[in-house]
């Protein structure tokens, strides 16, 4: 029998987002080799979306998420009561492996799987974790400095998320970095591993540079031949650090020597805040195009501008720096953050992440020509090495790996990035004690809330 996975996630979006784009890929990558897949989605309404012969997408209907309405987010409600839809999925499709990839709601089901909590569900899969943002920045992103919040996400991730699950995935050393916190003083052996994401090099590639496309492009923003083009792609959202991008678009339109205008694509809750600061500190010289549904546009796009502006040094990896890269477009990135995972100062400009650092890395690009191409070929010797159909398969592998160690031991897994260290003594016990504790609060609930059958 082929291996059967089942993936949930709250960060799931129909035109946009990482998650989105790994997911859709994996699919892809899952119906080429007869791996079946199940993707379990919120959405507006319950409804299952066939994607292939061996993949499948249920969407559960589920709320706007409160601090991002652009997105849905999927509750307990939906998954502990006996009946309720997440249950009903899981029991129907019995699957060998259940990826979860959320910090906030979904990780409960990785608890309640692991410990036979939930009443439909009458067998035992692999439960993994997959991480691909970080709730410390995520936390800080929307919330503010808020007392104390280091120190209570530390927490959090430390007792209820990393030990909720039998093994994990991050998508970058950065994202990975507050597991490792986690991960020390564990009351099991639990593995993690470091897989990064990918990027379609079928769609993203400089063939699709033309001098027609550059003057086509620079026409439609209201620019010139020789007007320089900067580009931005991605979601206009708090987590993506957009003042930066902008104040360093101000400091740039203000250069005497040089016609500077900046694309946006991509849509989200901050738009029109960033169009109307355009249409005050840099009139006319901004153009917002909105969420480029069709690929081959998004990457003509990518071949045909002059610079590519990634202003997020929190970002858990980055796909659209990514695709820049891959197309021949000069890459401007901050020094940190999971960017770093492909970027550095042989295939991009790395830059402190301040207004004037980046403004002197774009102009030092478009100052030295020989530079710049020799760069962009390191680029493209770097987006060949992370094409999806190398990614999503070593995912797939990875997959089948942790579920054959299931049954055959340990030491059939594959070498991880890093494991946890086990507790000792005392903190071993209280560790024990915490977890039967939660364990039986959240049986009695079960029984009194939602009883069996109800």
């Amino acid at each position: 029998m082929p291996l059967k996975t089942l993936h949930l996630t709250n960060s799931w979006h129909a035109t946009s987002g990482g998650v989105a784009t790994f997911y859709r890929a994996l699919m892809e990558a899952a119906n080429q080799r007869g791996h079946l897949i199940r993707l379990v989605v919120p959405g507006a309404s319950d409804r299952v979306e066939e994607a292939g012969a061996c993949a499948r997408i249920y969407y559960v209907k589920a709320p706007h998420a409160p601090l991002n309405s652009e997105y849905r987010m999927i509750y307990p409600t939906q998954f502990v009561p006996p009946g309720s839809p997440v249950q009903k999925i899981l029991a129907a499709e019995r699957p060998d492996l259940v990826e979860i990839c959320d910090k906030y709601t979904l990780n409960y089901v990785g608890a309640l799987l692991r410990r036979g909590l939930l009443h439909a569900v009458n067998f035992r899969p692999v439960v993994v974790g997959l991480s691909c943002e970080r709730m410390d920045v995520s936390f800080q992103t929307y919330l503010g400095r808020v007392p104390l919040s280091r120190a209570f996400c530390a927490a959090y991730v430390k007792w209820l998320y990393f030990p909720f699950f039998d093994h994990h995935i991050a998508n970058s050393e950065y994202t990975a970095g507050e597991l490792r916190l986690a991960s020390r003083g564990q009351m099991i052996l639990r593995n993690t591993w470091v897989r990064p994401m990918g990027v379609d090099l079928h769609h993203f590639s400089p063939a699709r540079k033309s001098r027609e496309a550059q003057h086509s492009l620079r026409k439609k923003c209201g620019g010139t031949d020789d007007s320089v083009l900067l580009l931005y792609a991605g979601r206009l959202a708090p987590e993506k650090n957009l003042a930066l991008l902008f104040e360093v678009f101000a400091r740039l339109v203000r250069d005497a020597h040089r016609d500077y205008r900046l694309l946006i694509a991509g849509d989200g809750i901050e738009r029109s805040h960033w169009e109307a600061f355009c249409a005050s500190h840099a009139p006319g010289r901004a153009l917002f195009l909105g969420h480029i549904q069709d690929p081959d546009e998004l990457a003509c796009l990518l071949a045909n501008a002059d610079a590519f502006v990634h202003p997020n040094p929190r970002e858990p990896f980055g796909i659209a720096p990514l695709e820049a890269m891959a197309s021949g477009l000069p890459l401007v990135a901050p020094h940190r953050g999971g960017v770093g995972s492909y970027a550095n100062s042989e295939n991009a400009w790395i830059a402190a992440p301040d207004p004037e650092s980046f403004a002197s890395a774009i102009k030092a690009l478009l100052g030295d020509e020989c530079e710049t191409i020799r760069r962009a070929r390191n680029a493209l010797r770097t987006a060949a090495e992370f094409g999806w159909e190398k990614v999503a398969v070593s995912f797939l592998d990875l997959y089948a790996e942790i579920y054959r160690a299931a049954g055959a031991g340990s030491d059939a897994l594959p070498s991880p990035d890093f494991s946890s260290t086990l507790a000792r003594g005392m903190r071993l016990a209280f560790s024990r004690g915490v977890s039967q504790s939660a364990e039986t609060i959240f049986r009695l609930a079960s029984t009194l809330f939602w009883p069996s059958g109800s």
